[in-house]
C-alpha cells in the first residue's frame, strides 16, 4: 500500500491499496461527506452509515495513506498529557471525562473487532509508565495521584516489561494494541456493505454554502452537495484558526527483531520527547516496535540522524538482530494538549473537524468518531465541551487575516529558468536538496539518485512559509503548519490545498 513518505512502515507489509467499489456520485445530496480515509474518517463513516445517514467518504489518495499507516498503534488511557496536567488545565471533572472517553474508545475497537470478526491482532495489554531519575519520579508521583482521582485502574509496579534502567513505575490496566491498516480496511468494507460510498484519488479543494442551504463540496472530480461535512484529514485544509493552535511534529519508529525475549506489554518513559515500546507479531514473526526522537516538522535538517539516534538508544538496552522497518510520521499537537473535536471555527455550523491528537491518534480517533456521530445524529455529545474546538480566547484580527491569506498563488515571473544561471547546481550531490536564489527569488532543488533535478517554488501554498527538505522521507515540509509535498511539489498533507508551483529548468 502507498503511504505519504519514502520510508516503509510495518503496517504496509503485504497490504495492497484498498480497492473501493466503483460508483458515480451523480447529483444526489448526501447526509454527510467525510473527508479523509484514515482511521478517524473510516470509523466515523461507518458509525454514521449504521445510524441511518447516507455517507460519502472522500480520500485524496488511498485509504490509510497518511498517519494511520505511520502510527505505532497503541490504544491507551496513558496520554501525552498526564491526568495531573489535565486536571490543572481543565479541572478534575474534565479529567474524569477524558478518562471515560479513552475507555470508551478502547471498548469501541474491541466491539468492532468482535462484531465484524476483524483479524487485526487486537490484544488487551497493560501499560507501564516509568521514570528514569528522581526529577521524573516527582512527575510520575503527581501523575499517579491525579490518575487515581480521575478513576484510572493504576498501581505502582516494581517491574517494567522492557530492559531499561528505571527509577519508579506505574502500571495501567486495560490498554490495547492493533494492526491499524487491517482494522481500517475491515471497517471500510463494512461501511461499503452498509451502503456507504468511498471515493479515492479525489481531492477536496473548497467548501461553500449554496442557496439551498446545502454545502457544495468542490473536488477534483466535480462538485458534490451534502448536509454535513467532516474534516478527518489530521488537520483541516485551507486557512483556519486551528492551524495557529496546532503545531506539526514528526515522530520516528522502528520495527526490529531481537536476540532474546520480546516485551509482552506496552511501555513509555518520561523523557521529553519520550520513548514508547511494544511487540507486534505478524505472520508468525515477532517485531519489537520502538519510537521517539520527536521534533517540530521542518526543524531537523538531517532526519536520517533521528533514526540513527533512536537505533543507538535502543542498542544500549536491547540486543537488536535486525532493523526490519524504520519510518516516521506526522502528528499535530494542540496548544493545550487535548484534541479539537466538533464544529470547525469560522465555518458553517454543519462543518465539523477532528484534529490535534498529539501522540495518541489511534485512541483519539475513536473518541472523535463517537463525538462527531453524536453531534450529527443526536445534536449533542457527552464529551463535546472538553474537546470543543472553540475553547480558548479568540485571536485578535484573525478574521481579517483569513481574508488576506487565501491559498497562495504562484509568484514567479519566469517559470522556465536557464539552468546555467543557477549557481552551485552542479555541486548538489545525488539524493541532496537545496534552496538557491535566482534573480532574488528562491528555488527549491532536489537531485534524485539518478541525477535528475526536481525544482519547485519553496513558498508553501498555505500561507507562504518556506518549505524544508526531509532527507529520510524525500518530501518538502512546511515548518509553520505541516503541509507536505513530494519532490515535484505534489501535495501530500493539508492544510495546503494546492501543489507547490512547478519550475522548469532548461539548458
Amino acid at each position: 500500500m502507498q503511504r505519504d513518505s519514502a520510508t516503509k512502515s510495518l503496517w504496509q507489509q503485504n497490504m495492497p491499496d484498498y480497492i473501493s467499489k466503483h460508483f458515480e456520485p451523480g447529483n444526489k445530496v448526501y447526509d454527510v461527506i467525510i473527508v479523509g480515509g484514515g482511521i478517524t474518517g473510516v470509523t466515523t463513516a461507518l458509525l454514521l452509515q449504521n445510524a441511518g445517514k447516507e455517507c460519502l467518504l472522500i480520500e485524496a489518495k488511498t485509504l490509510a495513506f497518511g498517519t494511520t499507516s505511520g502510527t505505532t498503534a497503541h490504544l491507551n488511557t496513558i496520554l501525552d498529557l498526564t491526568y495531573a496536567e489535565i486536571e490543572k488545565k481543565f479541572g478534575e471533572e474534565n479529567a474524569k471525562m477524558v478518562l471515560a472517553a479513552t475507555l470508551e474508545a478502547i471498548n469501541m475497537v474491541e466491539m468492532n473487532v468482535r462484531k465484524y470478526h476483524i483479524d487485526c491482532e487486537f490484544q488487551e495489554k497493560q501499560g507501564y509508565l516509568f521514570s528514569l531519575d528522581k526529577t521524573q519520579t516527582k512527575k510520575l508521583d503527581s501523575a499517579f495521584k491525579a490518575s487515581v482521582k480521575a478513576g484510572c485502574d493504576v498501581a505502582y509496579s516494581d517491574t517494567i516489561p522492557v530492559s531499561v534502567d528505571f527509577d519508579k513505575a506505574l502500571v495501567f490496566k486495560r490498554q490495547a494494541q492493533i494492526h491499524p491498516t487491517k482494522y481500517v480496511y475491515a471497517l471500510a468494507k463494512e461501511f461499503e456493505a452498509a451502503g456507504g460510498e468511498i471515493l479515492q484519488q479525489c481531492r477536496v479543494t473548497n467548501v461553500k454554502e449554496n442557496d439551498d442551504e446545502f454545502l457544495s463540496v468542490e473536488t477534483s472530480l466535480g462538485n458534490i452537495d451534502t448536509d454535513f461535512l467532516i474534516y478527518a484529514t489530521h488537520i483541516p485544509p485551507g486557512v483556519n484558526l486551528l492551524h495557529f493552535r496546532c503545531a506539526p511534529y514528526r515522530s520516528y519508529a522502528m520495527a526490529v527483531t531481537l536476540n532474546g525475549n520480546y516485551p509482552e506489554d506496552l511501555a513509555y518513559d518520561l523523557n521529553d520527547p519520550y520513548h514508547y515500546y511494544r511487540t507486534q507479531e505478524i505472520e508468525g514473526i515477532k517485531y519489537f516496535i520502538a519510537g521517539g526522537e520527536d521534533h517540530r516538522t521542518g526543524e531537523k535538517k538531517d532526519t536520517e540522524q533521528c533514526f540513527l539516534q533512536l537505533e543507538n538508544y535502543l542498542s544500549k538496552y536491547f540486543s537488536i538482530n535486525e532493523v526490519v522497518y524504520k519510518w516516521s510520521s506526522q502528528y499535530f499537537q494542540s496548544n493545550d494538549g487535548l484534541p479539537y473535536i466538533g464544529h470547525l471555527p469560522g465555518n458553517p455550523k454543519t462543518v465539523l473537524v477532528a484534529t490535534g491528537y498529539g501522540g495518541n491518534g489511534i485512541t483519539y480517533s475513536q473518541i472523535a468518531a463517537q463525538i462527531l456521530t453524536d453531534l450529527i445524529v443526536k445534536g449533542q455529545s457527552d464529551f463535546e465541551e472538553v474537546f470543543n474546538p472553540s475553547r480558548g480566547k479568540p485571536v485578535a484580527g484573525f478574521a481579517n487575516f483569513v481574508k488576506s491569506a487565501a491559498d497562495v498563488t504562484g509568484n514567479f515571473i519566469e517559470k522556465l529558468i536557464p539552468s546555467e544561471k543557477i549557481e552551485g547546481l552542479d555541486e548538489i550531490k545525488n539524493g541532496d536538496a537545496k534552496l538557491v536564489n535566482f534573480e532574488n527569488q528562491s528555488v527549491a532543488l532536489y537531485k534524485d539518485e539518478t541525477g535528475k533535478i526536481h525544482s519547485v517554488n519553496p513558498a508553501c501554498t498555505h500561507i507562504n512559509c518556506t518549505v524544508a527538505w526531509n532527507t529520510a522521507e524525500k518530501t518538502w515540509e512546511c515548518p509553520c503548519h505541516g503541509s507536505r509535498f513530494n519532490e515535484d511539489g505534489v501535495m501530500f498533507t493539508a492544510p495546503a490545498r494546492k501543489d507547490l508551483e512547478k519550475i522548469h529548468l532548461e539548458k
